[in-house]
């Protein structure tokens, strides 16, 4: 199976499993990961996984909305995009594909630098580290990435390398409906695509507002799973990208991506 099928089962198929995760993961360790839920600058990568993941992924900066920041992903001169799922040891890589989402996020912060400058910022689900680049390159005081993925945790080590920056702190493990501590700006691209999901992060980005006076943006290209939730009625269109062409093929026909602003209203009971 090619790749590009195997991406399609990430779009459709395997959702569901990394929903499930999402809604109840608190970190997986695998076995060549340190056993802990925290990654920060200072600490070195095992060299085995190292290895892996340089000879199968391609450093890319071409193909997506941020030229400035390069990326290890998996693309069509990969190996593992004519390989066999299977045959990838370490799960599902979500983070090796630069989803459209965070895209738009990362545009827009690279664009308008003041929306970071000084500030500190969560990135949830961080994936590859794209957004939690651009907030660094764009001077925000304090970034933590967040993802579940341990193997997502050493990509963005691995990304932060290629753009000259020190690695920021990174934490493994499902901070959804936990104290996430208080932020400045948190940031979360592509992640509503499971309904429960949708439900537990509308609830919790709705306390991080209520209790922290947290700013919150959402890049998302207008998937019906975010479009029909009830969240829908609390964002604010900030702005929308068109996407180049190579993202428009990799993303089924999606055109653009758009960052919302999220503004909860206290009034709605039920949302």
């Amino acid at each position: 199976m090619a790749f590009r099928g195997w991406k399609r089962l990430l779009h459709l198929g395997r959702q569901n499993t990394f929903a499930k995760a999402w809604r109840s993961r608190r970190g997986v360790p695998s076995p060549h990961w340190k056993r802990c839920h925290h990654w920060s600058a200072g600490k070195s990568l095992d060299p085995e996984v190292r290895a892996f993941l340089e000879e199968n992924t391609e450093v890319t900066s071409s193909g997506h909305l941020t030229p400035e920041i390069r990326l290890r992903l998996l693309t069509p001169r990969c190996k593992f995009w004519k390989e066999k799922p299977d045959l990838w040891p370490y799960g599902d890589p979500f983070w090796a594909i630069y989803w459209p989402g965070g895209q738009a996020l990362s545009r827009y912060i690279l664009d308008n630098p003041r929306v970071v400058k000084g500030r500190s910022v969560l990135d949830l689900g961080s994936g590859c580290g794209a957004t939690a680049i651009a907030a660094v390159m764009s001077g925000a005081s304090q970034v933590l990435a967040n993802d579940i993925d341990p193997i997502a945790g050493m990509a963005m080590i691995l990304n932060c390398e290629l753009n000259h920056l020190n690695p920021f702190p990174i934490t493994i493990k499902n901070i959804i409906n936990s104290d996430a501590g208080n932020w400045d700006l948190i940031v979360l691209g592509d992640m509503f695509y499971d309904e429960q999901l949708a439900d537990g992060l509308h609830h919790w980005l709705k306390k991080c507002i209520r209790i922290q006076q947290t700013e919150v943006l959402i890049g998302d290209p207008g998937r019906h799973q975010f479009l029909s939730h009830s969240i829908r009625s609390q964002l604010h269109k900030v702005i929308e990208y068109s996407l180049p062409e190579y993202t428009r093929q990799e993303n089924n026909g999606l055109t653009s991506s758009i960052v919302w602003s999220y503004q909860p209203s206290n009034s709605l009971e039920n949302c």
